[in-house]
């Protein structure tokens, strides 16, 4: 069966040549566009890079404007305001790496160095691209890996593609950050990471429809990869589909409008 995703990025010569053709193309899918995101530059990739700054100031300078900003927009006490920065962040952040391996075991290695960010755009909490020349994680069997194109990592198996996505996400960009934030807040670590699993997890859900493969395999296989696997559940909705039970809160209750977020953990209690 054809999918969008396949009718997204049909002709391979042209895929071979757009390392990150099958994430824009299930971007497009899930949100009707891929250039007019709230929180991700125009198609991902950066090309002018004036006015843009490495996501690794986040462990420096740059936390403290995150941090304000979220405490501004929502009204938040410091905890809740970098519990709610991390959650938006880090949705966004994992969305490239999530959808390239689910669609096409591509994998652009989001590193501090390769992950830009700004805070010009009023309308997201903070802005994220990826650097031009951001490296991509592939199989052998992909197009891509006899390309010859600069910034393609060809990796020998399944697992060692897995653990690229690992190490360049959770290891050398999203651990740092979460020793930064305690460096700033009392907040546990298992509250942070509750959110970038049910942030993965929602991101392989809402993009269903074009990803080959089973969602709870794909959420699965992801959620034990970064070690977070204990941190949500997959349960039926009132419709039969799968959604998101967490078993962290972000701290939105605490809001002075409080908000409880759908799959949240209070709610069942």
């Amino acid at each position: 069966m054809t999918t969008a995703l396949d009718r997204a990025v049909a002709g391979r010569p042209a895929f071979a040549e757009q390392p990150l053709a099958p994430v824009t193309a299930t971007l497009r899918a899930m949100f009707g566009t891929s250039t007019e995101l709230p929180g991700l530059a125009p198609d991902l990739l950066v090309r002018d890079t004036s006015g843009w700054r490495p996501s690794s100031e986040l462990t420096g300078d740059a936390l403290d404007v995150l941090l304000e900003s979220s405490k501004r927009r929502w009204q938040a006490q410091p905890h809740a305001a970098a519990a709610l920065a991390w959650k938006a962040y880090t949705y966004w952040l994992a969305l490239p790496a999530v959808l390239g391996w689910a669609s096409a075991r591509r994998v652009p290695l989001l590193t501090g160095a390769d992950v830009l960010i700004h805070f010009d755009d009023p309308r997201p909490l903070v802005t994220l691209g990826l650097h031009p020349d951001v490296t991509v994680a592939v199989l052998p069997s992909d197009p891509l890996a006899l390309s010859g194109l600069p910034g393609v990592r060809v990796v020998p198996s399944e697992a060692a593609l897995l653990e690229e996505l690992r190490r360049s996400l959770l290891d050398e960009h999203l651990e740092p950050l979460l020793d930064a934030i305690h460096g700033k807040v009392r907040l546990g670590k298992r509250t942070l990471l509750g959110s970038l699993a049910s942030g993965v997890a929602y991101g392989v859900l809402r993009s269903a429809d074009v990803l080959p493969g089973s969602s709870a395999e794909n959420i699965g296989v992801l959620l034990g990869t970064l070690g977070v696997e204990d941190l949500i559940e997959l349960v039926p909705d009132r419709a039969g589909k799968l959604d998101v039970q967490r078993k962290t809160c972000c701290l939105a209750f605490t809001l002075p409008k409080p908000k409880v977020c759908m799959g949240c953990c209070i709610q069942q209690h």
